[in-house]
Formats: structure tokens, C-alpha cells, sequence
């Protein structure tokens, strides 16, 4: 009997194989399915955080704008006028990024950038890694986001006292804080009133080395405040803290009223003019002889290479730039009548008002302002007169010597590059400066917003 072989596999063989080799498809196809959205997330992440980096260089360059033009110039540098009170201004980071940065015109100005970053690709459905099927972008061409930053003024003179470089408070009975001269509670018509004092003298600088604040034996009725590193060392004598603290002269610092965190921006001061201008003569005023006669109803700008003698200036607002070298020595001084204020330009090296000093007569801080270009080095106020106004003179070495009697010695503010105080000074910091006087405008909020939402809402 013959036994017949069959040698054709089963059909069930081959479906089994099939069925198989599907589930591994499947598999694998689920795999590389989850392998793929896993890269288009991280991808897609990726570009989600560049989003935000891309919107910030946006709002750093509405920042510059804002630096170099007020808000009545924003239309320079090719930023569009959307005549709905906005400014805008696109470009593109890198070829396919860009962002949208807009400036609102109001007081302080509003800045909304909206960054763009091109979003991943990914497959048009799930079964597009297994069916081949053409990628194209998830969800959007761009991932985008919104920020806004909202601004404030920058201040010139943030503080009583500022430096690049090193503060010593040397001398005997130093002492500084604040007042408002706007304030009638924080002064007696617009002037200092020691019964009403505050405790906003703060004294500050960049430096970060070990010595870059010495208050000694100083009462500093204020913040002390340096670069990161430098420390501000107090004698025994000495004493920093608020009102109750320094006031009952407490040894050291308050706990929380020092800080290593000071980084201020200090931009030098530019030639105030080049024609238009004077050169003063002398001239009799009542029956006192001046060296020079400053009237602002004949000219507001004047012109000098030397500056000595006698000073008298009226009619309203007056410049007065001085070259080579100012020496107010001896029985000399600068009178600034009532309703009058000078801003003096210093190119001189080497600065030194002694004598009688500065006689502002309306004991206004902003009736005389000093000004030293960058090629003003050294700027010494001596003698026993009182002073009313503000000195910002960047590269300066500031040194005061002297000192009255009474507590009205130094009143304003400074800005400088190194401070040196011998004898016996009060500083007295007016805190309506800061509102006075400023230069373009820093971030004060930053906030994440809609990046669809109409600029109406802002």
C-alpha cells in the first residue's frame, strides 16, 4: 500500500505567516509612529521656547528704540506709524524666525513683541509613517508667542550718591539721607527741614572690590549698595539703617539695608552744542562787578575756554560750557538770581569750585547742574559754603572738603566715578530728582500674553 506525501503546505500555514508578519508591521509601524510624534514634541518644544527668545529680541529692539528717540520720534529707524497711536517693526532672526514688535505711545510706552518660529512637520495622519504619505506642518505654519513689557523712566540720579569706583565718607559727623522737595509733608516749602527728613540717602556704586564703599564714622540714613563681590565697611562710630536705626546712632548696618546687587548704566555727557553760542563779558550788576555776565533773555548758550572770578546769571535758563579750566577760587563765586538756573558744561580736565561757592538763591537742586564731559577727570568743591544742585560727572574723581556749620551743606544729588568726602559734610538727597531728571526708559514688567489678541486690548 503506498502511502501519498503531500508536499503543498496547508493554507492555514500561510495565513498564520501573514497574519504574523502584519502584527510585526504593526509593530514596528507603531513604533516608529511614536518615535516620530516624539521627535515632532521635542521638536515642537524646541521651537516653543525659541518662540519667547525670538519675542525678547523684539522687545530689545523697541528698548533701543526707546533709548535713542523719545516717544515723540519713534517713527525713526524705519519703525511704521500704524496711525492708531502704535509703532511697528518687523525682522527677521536667523531667515526663517522673525518677530512683530510694536511700541504704544503713551506715557511710559507699553512695548508687545510676538515672536515667530516655524513649526515642526509632521505626519498628515497616524498611518502616514506606514502609508508614506506627504508631511505637512502640525496644526500651523508658525509657532507663536506674545510678550509685553511694560516701562518706566530711567533715572539719572536714582540715588544721593553714586560711583563707578570706590565711596569713602571720611571726616567728622558725615551724614546723609532725603527729603522731598515736592513732598510739603518731606519738606518746608520745597527746602530740606531736618524734622522732616527720610531715610533715602542711599549711597551706591559699581565697584566690587573689598573696600568699595567706606562710610567710616558716617550716619547714613539710607541703603548702602555695591557691585557684586564688594562689601561696605562701617567703624564703630558709623552707623547705616532707617530712620529709628540710624537715628538712635545703632552701631553697623540694619540687617537688609546693604546689598551687593548694584549694577547701574551711566552714559557719558555730550558736547551741549557747537554754534548759537556767546562768549561772555563783564559787567556790572547793582553796584557789585562781575568777571561775567550771563543774561538768558540775550542768549541761553554761552562759551568759554577759562572760567574764574565772579559769576552773576539771570533771565531764565542758561548754558554755559567751559573748555580748558575752571578754578571758582578765593572770594570768588556763581550767583544764579532768583528765577535763573545754569547748566555748566565741564571739558576742563580738572574742575575746582571753592571760595564762596555756588549762591543759588531760589536753593533749588536743579537751578545749577554740572556737567563733566568725559575728558573731566577731576572735579574738588572746597570751602565752607553751602551747595544746592546736581553734579553727573561720569569720569570724574569728586572730592568735597570742608563743610559749613549748619545742616545745609550739600544738597542734591551726584553722579560720579570715584567719591572722596573729608570734614564735615550733610548730603541731603532730593528725591524729586529721580522724577526730574532721566534718560530713555528700562523694562519695569514683563508679562506673557494672547499672541492672537488685538493691540486694541493693550
Amino acid at each position: 500500500m503506498k502511502i501519498r506525501i503531500n508536499h503543498r503546505p496547508p493554507g492555514s500555514v500561510l495565513v498564520v505567516t501573514l497574519l504574523t508578519a502584519a502584527i510585526i508591521g504593526l509593530a514596528l509601524g507603531s513604533y516608529l509612529w511614536m518615535v516620530s510624534n516624539q521627535n515632532i514634541s521635542t521638536a515642537r518644544g524646541l521651537a516653543w521656547n525659541s518662540a519667547i527668545a525670538v519675542a525678547e529680541a523684539g522687545a530689545e529692539e523697541a528698548l533701543t528704540q526707546l533709548h535713542y528717540n523719545d516717544i515723540n520720534h519713534l517713527s525713526a529707524n524705519s519703525w511704521t506709524d500704524l496711525t492708531n497711536g502704535w509703532y511697528y517693526k518687523t525682522h527677521s532672526v536667523n531667515g526663517n524666525r522673525y518677530y512683530e514688535t510694536t511700541i504704544k505711545k503713551v506715557e511710559p510706552p507699553i512695548i508687545i513683541a510676538t515672536g515667530y518660529v516655524p513649526a515642526p512637520l509632521a505626519p498628515s495622519s497616524n498611518f502616514g509613517m506606514l502609508l508614506a504619505q506627504v508631511p505637512t506642518a502640525g496644526g500651523s505654519a508658525y509657532v507663536k508667542r506674545r510678550i509685553m513689557v511694560n516701562t518706566r523712566r530711567k533715572a539719572l540720579l536714582p540715588t544721593a550718591m553714586f560711583a563707578k569706583g570706590q565711596i569713602l565718607l571720611a571726616g567728622n559727623n558725615v551724614t546723609t539721607d532725603g527729603f522731598d522737595s515736592d513732598d510739603p509733608l518731606a519738606s518746608t516749602n520745597g527746602k530740606y527741614d531736618k524734622a522732616k527728613h527720610k531715610d533715602s540717602g542711599d549711597v551706591w556704586t559699581n565697584s566690587g572690590d573689598p573696600s568699595a564703599i567706606s562710610v567710616g564714622d558716617a550716619n547714613v540714613f539710607g541703603h548702602v549698595g555695591t557691585g557684586t563681590g564688594g562689601t561696605a565697611t562701617v567703624t564703630s562710630g558709623g552707623t547705616v539703617g532707617d530712620l529709628a536705626w540710624a537715628g538712635a546712632d545703632t552701631p553697623g548696618i540694619k540687617p537688609g539695608w546693604s546689598s551687593d546687587e548694584v549694577h547701574m548704566e551711566v552714559e557719558d555727557v555730550k558736547v551741549p552744542f557747537t554754534s548759537g553760542y556767546s562768549t561772555p563779558v563783564g559787567g556790572v550788576v547793582g553796584t557789585n562787578a562781575y568777571t561775567y555776565v550771563l543774561n538768558g533773555l540775550l542768549n541761553d548758550k554761552y562759551k568759554l575756554s577759562s572760567l574764574s572770578g565772579k559769576v552773576y546769571v539771570s533771565g531764565g535758563q542758561v548754558s554755559l560750557y567751559v573748555t580748558d579750566s575752571l578754578n571758582i577760587g578765593s572770594g570768588d563765586y556763581i550767583y544764579i538770581a532768583p528765577g535763573a538756573s545754569l547748566k555748566l558744561y565741564v571739558a576742563a580736565p580738572s574742575a575746582t569750585i571753592g571760595g564762596s561757592g555756588i549762591i543759588n538763591t531760589d536753593a533749588k537742586a536743579s537751578a545749577f547742574e554740572y556737567w563733566g564731559l568725559p575728558s573731566n577727570t577731576s572735579f574738588a568743591f572746597k570751602g565752607n559754603a553751602s551747595f544746592t544742585g546736581i553734579v553727573y560727572a561720569p569720569e570724574a574723581d569728586f572730592t568735597l572738603g570742608g563743610g559749613g556749620s549748619n545742616d545745609y551743606d550739600f544738597v542734591g544729588a551726584c553722579v560720579v566715578n570715584t567719591i572722596k568726602m573729608n570734614g564735615h559734610f550733610h548730603f541731603h538727597y532730593d528725591e524729586a530728582l529721580r522724577k526730574k531728571y532721566w534718560s530713555g526708559y528700562q523694562a519695569a514688567a514683563w508679562n506673557e500674553v494672547d499672541p492672537n489678541a488685538p493691540l486694541s486690548q493693550f
